[in-house]
């Protein structure tokens, strides 16, 4: 199985974010096109760049839910007025906390969110995966590699 830790959050926090509505969830490929198109955008033009300098430079991945529907994007901690992104709600309480490492920066939140949602959530059977989101960070390592975070607002279940 592979590590995960509980953290717990005191208080809730916003995330400011670029994103897409996925409107088939099922829709793997399309909707990795779809992500990587916005990513693509929000590179090229800037506006990624500024919201990370408005921030702490640390940059996220983010899944919601908005008005039942999936949202993926990619934002900073913290709300921030800035044209074109969405302030997102993100929950005090216990998260389940999932690390990964690897060699390639733009692929580790996908597989840490990949390995997580392929059947390690099923392996967790001391707490609920509840959200309404999820966010996935990535930096450098010390040892040239990089590593990254998956967090999961999750509910203790009784037993």
């Amino acid at each position: 199985m592979t590590n995960y830790s509980i953290q717990t959050i005191s208080e809730n926090y916003k995330m400011t974010a670029f994103g897409v509505t996925l409107e088939d969830y099922n829709d793997w490929a399309g909707n990795a096109a779809k992500t990587a198109a916005k990513k693509a955008e929000i590179t090229e033009n800037g506006k990624l760049a500024e919201l990370l300098a408005l921030a702490d430079g640390q940059e996220y991945q983010l899944n919601y839910v908005l008005g039942g529907k999936a949202w993926r994007g990619f934002g900073v901690k913290g709300e921030f007025d800035l044209e074109g992104t969405i302030v997102l709600n993100f929950l005090a309480g216990d998260y389940i906390v999932v690390p990964g490492t690897g060699a390639d920066q733009d692929r580790l939140a996908d597989e840490i969110t990949g390995k997580v949602f392929g059947g390690l959530l099923e392996q967790i059977t001391d707490y609920k995966y509840v959200g309404p989101g999820n966010s996935t960070f990535v930096k450098a390592a010390d040892n040239g590699e990089f590593y990254g975070e998956i967090w999961l607002r999750a509910k203790k279940v009784d037993g």
